[in-house]
């Protein structure tokens, strides 16, 4: 029995958008929030900043993305082929 595969529509790209906000919010006010109670040197907090907080972006990205269904595995790959013209090159 073949099974449906519905494609994520508006709803589904608004929670997306919505969800990376409320991770970057997140994000940024749990370091501030660990440099004001004097858990993070400057060092530390400008480290966070410019190596994790990037790195924890991309994963709750990829969280989102599985959880509202735009992951893709390798049966939804289509082979691409060219069109050929009347001289029959490739274009």
């Amino acid at each position: 029995m073949d099974t449906i595969h519905l494609s994520p529509g508006p709803a589904a790209a608004q929670a997306f958008r919505l969800g990376i906000i409320a991770s970057a919010v997140g994000g940024l006010a749990g370091i501030a929030t660990l440099y004001w109670l004097d858990v993070l040197t400057p060092v530390f907090a400008g480290y966070a900043l410019v190596l994790l907080f990037p790195v924890y972006l991309v994963f709750a990205a990829t969280a989102l993305s599985v959880w509202l269904g735009y992951n893709k595995d390798a049966k939804a790959l289509r082979p691409v082929y060219r069109q050929k013209d009347s001289s029959g090159r490739s274009e």
